[in-house]
């Protein structure tokens, strides 16, 4: 009995040292050793590990990399009825050209006659490297997303959308104007692309 009563007074002993503030973690490995405790987490209390991730500082950088930096400048233009915004890094990448102008007066013209007329059409993007341009169908509910560049496609979005015959000539209507949207602003793309090389 006087056995177990001196070993689990050293133990007890044991542990107030551990919890102690004032000991060191010398101290902590001495009694470790002495007493048989082990521990799970030896390679960290001893700085044995390796690389340290600050996962805060991770996403800060990756949301810093999302935004627009100062350096980015971006420019738009009412052209009859629709809003082209030019992104860019300096000034002469968000000035707007006559045939960027005039491709997206015939962008517009063109939908309202080979998609619906029934259209309210958000503003275009023109990036270094790709062109977004959205809107919303409104005898179908539908927003509609044309991307080319980057992400080639073309996108949907609505609520509880009937998929009858009328609907799916509306959704092949868009594919097939997609190709010529795809078609006109590729070739705008190269343009300011051979534009800016030229410049440099």
């Amino acid at each position: 009995m006087s056995n177990s009563h001196d070993e689990i007074k050293r133990l007890v002993e044991a542990s107030r040292k551990m919890l102690s503030s004032t000991t060191l973690n010398e101290d902590i490995n001495h009694i470790r050793q002495k007493y048989g405790i082990i521990n799970e987490q030896d390679d960290v209390m001893s700085n044995n590990v390796t690389t340290k991730l600050n996962v805060a500082k991770d996403v800060e950088d990756k949301i810093e990399d999302d935004i627009d930096t100062p350096e980015d400048k971006s420019q738009g233009y009412r052209v009859v009825g629709g809003i082209i915004v030019l992104h860019g890094k300096d000034n002469s990448d968000v000035e707007l050209t006559t045939d960027e102008k005039i491709a997206f007066q015939e962008t517009m013209n063109e939908f309202v006659e080979q998609v619906s007329d029934l259209v309210d059409f958000n503003k275009l993007n023109l990036y270094p490297n790709n062109v977004e341009w959205s809107g919303k169908i409104i005898d179908f509910d539908l927003d509609f997303f044309f991307t080319i560049g980057e992400e080639n496609g073309v996108y949907i979005n609505g609520e509880m959308l009937k998929t009858d015959d009328e609907f799916l000539e509306m959704i092949n209507k868009l594919k097939v104007y997609y190709e010529k949207f795809k078609s006109k602003w590729a070739k705008i793309l190269a343009s300011r692309k051979l534009t800016s090389n030229t410049e440099e």
